[in-house]
């Protein structure tokens, strides 16, 4: 394990914002975790585990501890009964172990197409797009316990999915190091396309879509949101979005209706979990004032997607706080509705 001092930080976000890692390893094995984790406590420094940079905002000052990065890869596979299951390393592409997925012709993940990060960020926040969650495919997570330095397999049951959460990001936040994951996929499954914009790219298509056109039409859709990473276009200098679709209670439904009535609007709605409503964020920052190519600084709001914000250029970290925080506020005021973020907001 190398210990390097005052790595910069902002080329390994997507958003490419950030100050310097006062420490950084990469570890690529289990023991050089275990390592890492063991050298930050003896010089009782604090400890950040980074991933892919996808979906991160570091604070302009930077990281004062020890910056982990997990550079763990490989992929085996086996078959077990009808399921084909993957053990992942937790630093490989998200999107290459996708790849690799469907061109084995194993259904589960190909809607999870073009995001960006790595393998062990997609148990964390129960990554999901167009109508399918990992939490759906994960078998079990590999993780390295800080609580006594031992490493455990948790199965899909003990992670405690639910929309955009996980044990990793609520109860046990900071307990665990994802290692490796493991996803249960269905060889010769049938593509996933019950997501509205799915179901219009292959409207009049007389053959039913294989998983290879599902991926590629995901990708595509990505791309004209600017959700897709694409070298030269600003509008993919993002975290992707910035905020979660609001799970809502009936009665945080109802009040919305009428907020929405008073101004003769009628709101995107589709059921989420027994007894609530999730609703469109970007449908709330839209109605809220905030229009696609919003300018605030160096910072903005995409072009494509009005729940990207992205960099355009010598942006800082502060800014993007900032631009988050009166998007908030704003929808807050007109709807009564708090968005929470996605991204992981380190420092700020």
């Amino acid at each position: 394990m190398v210990l390097q001092e005052n790595v910069p930080l902002a080329p390994l976000t997507t958003l490419g914002v950030g100050g310097p890692a006062r420490y950084f390893v990469e570890a690529h094995t289990p023991p050089e975790v275990a390592e890492a984790v063991v050298l930050a406590m003896s010089q009782s420094i604090p400890l950040f585990v980074l991933g892919g940079g996808s979906n991160l905002v570091i604070a302009d000052e930077g990281w004062p501890g020890l910056v982990l990065k997990l550079g763990i890869t490989g992929t085996d596979h086996r078959e077990e009964g009808d399921r084909t299951l993957f053990t992942v390393g937790a630093g490989e592409s998200w999107d290459d172990f996708v790849a690799r997925a469907v061109t084995a012709n194993c259904a589960g993940i190909e809607c999870l197409s073009g995001i960006p990060g790595s393998v062990g960020g997609t148990p964390v926040q129960n990554v999901g797009a167009y109508g399918q969650e990992v939490s759906n495919s994960i078998d079990s997570v590999e993780v390295f316990d800080r609580r006594d330095s031992h490493v455990r397999e948790l199965c899909n049951e003990a992670c405690g999915f639910s929309y955009r959460s996980s044990i990793f990001n609520t109860t046990e936040r900071g307990r665990f190091i994802i290692l490796r994951v493991t996803y249960a996929l269905s060889f010769g499954g049938e593509p996933h396309i019950e997501y509205a914009d799915l179901r219009r790219y292959f409207e009049g298509q007389a053959s039913h879509p294989t998983l290879s056109e599902v991926r590629k039409a995901v990708r595509e859709i990505r791309a004209r949101k600017g959700m897709l990473l694409v070298e030269g276009d600003p509008d993919s200098r993002s975290a992707g979005s910035f905020f979660k679709n609001p799970v809502l209670s009936e009665e945080q439904m109802q009040d919305l209706k009428k907020r929405a009535e008073a101004s003769n609007l009628l709101i995107p709605t589709y059921p989420a979990l027994a007894q609530s409503h999730k609703v469109s964020a970007a449908w709330l920052v839209e109605h809220s004032g905030f229009t696609r190519g919003y300018s605030f600084g160096h910072v903005g709001i995409s072009g494509k997607h009005t729940l990207a914000i992205v960099n355009r250029g010598g942006g800082s970290a502060r800014e993007i706080v900032a631009l988050k925080d009166q998007i908030q506020q704003r929808v807050e005021e007109v709807w009564g509705i708090r968005l929470e973020p996605e991204p992981v907001i380190v420092g700020t």
